[in-house]
């Protein structure tokens, strides 16, 4: 686990927040159903982060994705080259026609949300 100061202030202050808010549930003065609701998670949620500082302590409420790329990133060659075809010979397109595009004469398979 990382120390914890390598971690941004922010990340440090919602620590603190979670951890304050699952003492007060442990403590029986609020419900774990409200503590979700005040942090804003599901109740679900709340159960593993409960379990996850027991487990682990205040080191467990830290978010573990931090400094990790994206699973779903695409890669930067495929970035380039759909910016390429956009200015070199899309450019007249909309974006729905234009992700069509891609996909059938180029083969390459990206979400579109429009």
């Amino acid at each position: 686990m990382r120390s914890m100061d390598c971690y941004p202030k922010a990340a440090m202050e919602r620590a603190m927040k979670v951890q304050d808010v699952i003492l007060r549930a442990m403590a029986k003065k609020i419900t774990w159903w409200q503590a979700a609701e005040i942090l804003g998670i599901s109740d679900r949620h709340m159960r593993r982060w409960r379990e996850r500082y027991v487990e682990e302590g205040y080191n467990g409420l830290f978010d573990r994705r931090q400094g990790k790329p994206s699973r779903r990133r695409v890669p930067v060659a495929t970035v380039e080259r759909v910016f390429a075809l956009y200015r070199e010979k899309y450019f007249d397109l909309n974006v729905q026609h234009f992700h069509e595009k891609l996909q059938a004469e180029h083969g390459i398979e990206l979400s579109y949300t429009g």
